[in-house]
């Protein structure tokens, strides 16, 4: 390849991307209240061991759903794979949580979080929550959850909160009194990390 052709394909590459930096609008800044100051961040990291983990759901889950449905939450294979993972030095979970597990049964599914958060305790275990993801299935539906596909990474995996709401900004005031519900039960439990 010519120079020549070289930089002629870095200045492709790189033309869009300086562009999107141009017109991309700044995020505003936050108000200096909500900004944690060095010192409580750093008191903040000393507090807390390394950090080792992964993301965390059974394996007898296809998805997020499945894990914190109340039919298919399966307390036994979270006990058993949390003490396998503590076993290997871990003591972080990231675990994916799921609005419509919390829109069928909002009390259950806070109840099978709160047990889910017990039995990584016993095991040392901090744990991230995730509210929403965008990746996989766009639909995600209620209820028994489709097979695993045969050599199909994330097969069942359903985004949360998927299309159509995802794509419209007016629904998401729907999911508001979800994500509330949450951290006003967890925001301030020791078990969570993050």
């Amino acid at each position: 390849m010519s120079v020549k052709n070289l930089l002629l394909g870095l200045l492709l590459l790189v033309s869009p991307l300086a562009h999107a930096q141009k017109v991309r609008p700044k995020a505003p800044r936050q108000p200096a209240e909500q900004v944690w100051p060095i010192a409580k961040a750093k008191a903040w990291y000393r507090a807390h061991p390394w950090m080792s983990g992964t993301n965390f759901i059974p394996s007898t889950a296809i998805n997020q759903l499945e894990m914190w449905q109340a039919d298919t939450f399966d307390p036994q294979t979270i006990d058993r794979e949390l003490g396998w993972a503590e076993g290997i030095g871990f003591n972080t979970m990231r675990v994916f949580l799921h609005s419509l597990a919390w829109q069928q049964d909002p009390k259950g599914f806070e109840q099978r979080v709160d047990n889910y958060l017990s039995i990584a305790d016993k095991y040392h275990i901090e744990t991230i929550f995730v509210f929403f993801d965008d990746c996989w299935n766009k639909t995600a539906k209620a209820g028994p959850q489709p097979a695993p596909k045969t050599g199909i990474h994330n097969s069942g995996w359903v985004q949360d909160p998927g299309e159509p709401v995802s794509r419209d900004s007016a629904t998401f005031v729907a999911l508001k009194p979800y994500v509330q519900a949450v951290l006003k039960r967890f925001g301030h439990d020791k078990r969570v990390l993050l």
